[in-house]
């Protein structure tokens, strides 16, 4: 972790950017093959560079913003701001400031992937480096621009790097085609480079084979569910499930490296980024000097009591301490409520009461001094002030798992489903028998809002199967493009006339 930060630290002071790089001013600081690129630890450096624009403060936290609070997922304090408030109330105009800073991080982040493309192959490194480097690379400009397509819908493709002024103002796409053709390919490619390779904080070939699926599956699903400019993708709908199933088995069946974790709060445990579950999770921790190295992801998701460290109780009957948080992201009652009684991950992994260090009850949901239910996915007991090491969840094994069951609506997909129930010690399914594939598919999403709460999935579930309305009430009454997707902020359609 520490010879990452330094790599990353010097790179960016090399190159003269900061936090705030944008991409309306005229880039200084980018490498080319006259400057740099010269060895493996200058190729290194670059693409842990382009890794690290995951974790800046507008990207990764933002996320919840749009996938949780309008979703059913969660409801927002009252007195949050006007921007946030405009997420749960589905009144997100291209004004958004959130949403501005989540459109130029992505962008930010695909230029940092485009440099390492452009400047690492035929510079004589060893083979092997360099097509694991690219793959990775390749991996992160899909990764990215999938995100783009997710919460904007035609947002343009930079396939290049831009290091010049007039090359900020790229074209939209064509179509949805256009877009998930592009996606593939990268993906595709990065498979082909990439070997199974565990390191936290970084991609693999199952990474790769991960995204694959859910890309595939995403375009299956809202093709299926009519949702707007996917007719434009020319497969068929069955043919994109076959791939998404293919794929998704692959993770499953292929690979020795991840792999089903039967203790649900394992998952969670902050100090274990490389348990079995995690094929994708970000690389931050409490000894970073600044947000982003570090995370303050948990106080979003926990309430504020009386600014105290309380504790919570395990499953053991210890205890673990943890900070007081905003209260920003509250849980809603219909989640809260489409668990089983029994269900794990509603008995091990919501906090409904509070304890002092010598474990005396101090309050509760019942008696208002706990305001909801909240989450334990985002609990680092060895926090330092707001510092944690608390990270998004980015592709799980139990999300591949699911995408394998919803893509392939069989037996073998019901298999995996009951898997994750019985880990939950909720019902699970015995036969599939006298369920349509339509109606199996409906159970899996919403196994899905259970399973990957809180795990900035939600609001793509809905949007791809087409059902946000039936389940978010404030959107009701939107345009099926308004419901679909957010609009490219205004910011970025004045700098770029090719958008409209």
């Amino acid at each position: 972790m520490k010879h990452f930060k330094k790599l990353i630290v010097a790179l960016a002071l090399v190159a003269g950017v900061t936090s705030c790089e944008s991409l309306d001013v005229e880039p200084t600081g980018f490498y080319s093959d006259e400057n740099f690129y010269k060895t493996i630890e200058d190729a290194e450096a670059s693409i842990l560079y382009a890794y690290d624009a995951l974790t800046l403060v507008s990207y990764a936290p933002v996320t919840y913003y749009f996938t949780e609070l309008a979703s059913d997922n969660c409801n927002v304090k009252a007195d949050e701001g006007a921007d946030a408030q405009a997420f749960v109330n589905w009144e997100v105009t291209a004004q958004n400031q959130l949403l501005t800073q989540y459109y130029r991080s992505i962008y930010i982040a695909v230029n940092r992937a485009n440099a390492v493309i452009e400047n690492i192959e035929g510079k004589g490194f060893n083979p092997e480096d360099e097509k694991r480097i690219l793959g990775e690379a390749l991996f992160l400009r899909a990764y990215n621009h999938f995100n783009a397509v997710k919460a904007f819908g035609l947002a343009p493709l930079q396939k290049s790097l831009i290091d010049k002024l007039d090359e900020t103002t790229a074209t939209l796409p064509a179509d949805m085609q256009e877009v998930y053709a592009f996606l593939i390919e990268d993906l595709t490619r990065a498979i082909d480079n990439l070997e199974v390779n565990r390191v936290a904080g970084r991609a693999d070939k199952v990474a790769a084979q991960a995204l694959l699926s859910k890309v595939y599956l995403f375009a299956a699903s809202a093709k299926e569910s009519g949702v707007p400019k996917y007719n434009t993708i020319t497969e068929s709908v069955d043919n994109l499930y076959t791939k998404s199933a293919e794929y998704a088995g692959m993770v499953l069946n292929n690979q020795g490296e991840y792999s089903h974790d039967m203790d649900l709060q394992n998952i969670y445990n902050v100090d274990t980024p490389n348990g079995p579950e995690h094929i994708f999770i970000l690389s931050l921790d409490r000894s970073g000097t600044q947000e982003g190295d570090y995370s303050k992801l948990s106080k979003y998701f926990i309430p504020y009591i009386d600014g105290a460290t309380v504790y919570l109780k395990n499953t053991d009957d210890t205890f673990s301490p943890t900070h007081d948080g905003w209260s920003v992201f509250q849980t809603s009652d219909k989640l809260f409520a489409s668990y089983e009684a029994a269900d794990k991950r509603k008995t091990d992994l919501f906090v409904s009461e509070v304890y002092d260090q010598s474990g005396a009850a101090i309050g509760s949901v019942a008696d208002g001094t706990v305001i909801y239910p909240f989450t334990r996915k985002y609990i680092d007991p060895k926090f330092e002030g707001d510092k944690t090491s608390t990270r998004p969840y980015l592709i799980r094994y139990s999300d591949i798992q699911l995408v394998y069951a919803e893509a392939t609506a069989n037996a073998d997909g019901l298999a995996q489903y009951n898997q994750i129930r019985n880990r939950a010690n909720a019902t699970e399914l015995a036969s599939i028998g006298g369920l349509s594939k339509a109606d199996f598919r409906k159970l899996i999403v919403a196994e899905r809002q259970r399973e990957l709460a809180y795990e900035g999935d939600r609001l793509w579930d809905l949007r791809r199967t087409n059902t946000v309305q039936s389940n978010v009430t404030k959107a009701a009454g939107l345009s099926p493009d308004a419901v679909a997707f957010y609009p490219i902020p205004q910011r970025e359609i004045d700098l770029n006339p090719n958008i409209n």
